[in-house]
């Protein structure tokens, strides 16, 4: 059997009461020795509850509670659970099973010759039409932004799906932390934006993306100003 004790999967959590306990479960089945740390954003459910209870039967999984910080966003939370990572690699996905657990082996084998694994999205589904595109509007002006200043892109520039090694995002974040949105909630744009274009970057696509069928989404329109903001700075 593989051992993925070399890995810690960052979970940004906002109430996922009915979606988080799966997932970790799924996590810890699927990948032995792997670490987790859920960085919880002051959820108001009982997110917590349900990640302390599987807590107390695996010391790998962590609780992070960022419910007094001052800045709250998807963004923050991964920089801040990046900071207590202990691990080589690290892989970044949503708490609400939008992200096919069964691909995060295949971005951290990924990681063995690439420097960021991205999970790209080949098809989403029950997305609405204006959601579709919003999200492609955004996403074609994040390429042109990128492209005209000489930045590396990728086929799924919103992706909140990918593998990084630990040691090149503690170089990031200790050289350019001021230059991350905090608030945003599409972390990898920031990290694409600010690393060199000497990274080794490659893509694992899936084609299961869907809206969440647990809890409510967290789409807001200040969402979609954050990720132009994170595009054009």
């Amino acid at each position: 059997m593989a051992d993925y004790s070399d890995t810690t999967v960052i979970i940004p959590t906002l109430n996922e009461e009915g979606s988080i306990g799966k997932l970790l479960k799924q996590l810890l089945k699927m990948y032995a020795g792997i670490h987790i740390i859920v960085a919880d954003d002051g959820s108001t459910d009982s997110t917590i509850v349900v990640v302390r209870r599987i807590m107390a039967r695996h010391s790998r999984v962590k609780f992070l509670d960022r419910s007094a910080e001052k800045k709250h966003g998807i963004t923050a939370s991964v920089i801040d659970a990046s900071l207590i990572v202990n691990t080589k690699k690290i892989v970044v996905m949503d708490g609400d099973m939008q992200h096919p657990p069964e691909k995060v082996g295949k971005l951290i084998k990924a990681l063995d010759q690439s420097d960021i694994a991205i999970g790209c999205r080949t098809r989403i589904r029950k997305w609405g039409f204006h959601r579709k595109i919003l999200s492609k509007g955004i996403t074609l002006i994040a390429v042109a932004s990128f492209k005209l200043r000489g930045k590396r892109t990728t086929s799924d520039m919103m992706s909140g799906f990918f593998g990084i090694r630990t040691r090149l995002l503690g170089s990031i974040v200790a050289g350019r932390r001021s230059e991350f949105v905090d608030t945003g909630y599409k972390v990898l744009l920031d990290i694409l934006r600010v690393a060199g274009n000497d990274v080794k970057i490659s893509e694992v696509p899936y084609s299961t993306f869907h809206d969440r069928t647990k809890g409510r989404s967290k789409f807001k329109p200040r969402h979609m100003v954050t990720t132009l903001v994170s595009a054009l700075r």
